[in-house]
């Protein structure tokens, strides 16, 4: 199946998501990104990779479109993006607007391009929404999504569901999430296994 980018409007919240079949969500990218609670598994996501989740991510990224983010996912993606070889996704992450909600990050952001949303994360998102005729990308930033949930605030889930267990991590959708019921919209399975699934409310 080849992704297509559904158009609707104006100022989508779209989250783009590694996960495990037990919905960890902590550190796929390499085995030091994220070591909170002791997490050991970090990295899990690397061998899976597939032309098709870059495939589905760019079709996100082509048109106008900000990054969102919450706290720890801002710091990990600036300390390690900004100091790759040149190559399109840093190049994308570089040059886009910033949007980042944060309480405890002091001004200036050192990342280019990068802007420290006042107020409560909720409030600042609605507000960006209303606002901007972009659309609003985030990866990881857990945290950040449970609280746009809580607000009805997301917009599409795009979830790349690995064929692994790990039994521990931190989860997407944490323990008292309450009760949510999802439309898919578009999926399909990479060569590598795993199965990529977009959903809106």
């Amino acid at each position: 199946m080849t992704f297509t980018r559904k158009e609707s409007g104006m100022g989508k919240v779209v989250v783009i998501e590694h996960l495990t079949l037990d919905g960890v969500m902590q550190a796929p990218g390499h085995p030091d990104e994220d070591p909170r609670d002791g997490f050991r598994h970090g990295g899990w996501a690397g061998e899976r990779q597939d032309p098709a989740m870059q495939q589905v991510m760019g079709a996100r990224m082509s048109d106008a479109w900000s990054l969102l983010a919450g706290r720890v996912t801002y710091e990990r993606f600036a300390d390690y993006w900004p100091k790759q070889p040149p190559n399109p996704f840093t190049e994308a992450l570089d040059r886009v607007r910033k949007y980042v909600a944060s309480t405890s990050l002091p001004e200036p952001l050192s990342w280019q391009n990068s802007e420290l949303l006042k107020g409560d994360a909720a409030g600042s998102v609605a507000a960006l929404k209303r606002e901007a005729p972009e659309n609003l990308v985030v990866f990881g930033s857990g945290m950040l999504v449970r609280e746009l949930l809580r607000h009805d605030l997301v917009d599409e889930f795009v979830l790349m569901i690995h064929p692994l267990v790990l039994g521990a991590g931190r989860r997407l959708f944490a323990d008292g999430s309450g009760l949510r019921a999802f439309r898919l919209v578009e999926s399909t399975t990479t060569a590598t296994g795993v199965m990529i699934g977009v959903y809106g409310p």
